[in-house]
């Protein structure tokens, strides 16, 4: 039934504050973008070994209001090392949500909480680097 991810999507008052935050941490440009008026309402990244998207959707068109604390499900997004991209996310104004953390041999977790509000998990996963490797 689930056959893969399609997109992540996290929310933002500011879309284009967030589209250069993102950028500027992925080190690529948004492929799509779409305004609504005049105001950058959508933005898409590609990114990673499989070309998931990472979607920023302006908070007015989020379903629900906004929790006043972020919380909910974590996507991680697996890194080669999560301490030194931990430090550079907090170097870039993230907060942390969890501390690196051991998890079990060849898999560390941690997660931040962006400028805009939305929980970003990063991991070190040997069975995600066996997959890539078949």
């Amino acid at each position: 039934m689930l056959r893969g991810l399609t997109t992540v999507s996290f929310h933002a008052e500011d879309v284009a504050a967030a589209a250069r935050w993102y950028a500027e941490l992925l080190g690529a440009e948004p492929y799509f973008s779409r305004e609504v008026g005049e105001q950058l309402a959508y933005v898409e990244f590609r990114l990673g070994d499989y070309q998931h998207e990472l979607g920023i959707i302006g908070s007015d068109f989020a379903p629900h209001p906004r929790p006043a604390r972020p919380g909910g499900a974590v996507t991680y997004w697996h890194v080669d090392g999560v301490r030194a991209a931990f430090e550079r996310l907090l170097s870039m104004g993230a907060t942390v949500y969890e501390e690196p953390v051991e998890r079990g041999p060849g898999f560390v977790t941690a997660s931040v909480v962006d400028p805009f509000g939305n929980v970003l998990g990063i991991m070190h996963n040997r069975h995600y680097l066996e997959v890539l490797g078949r």
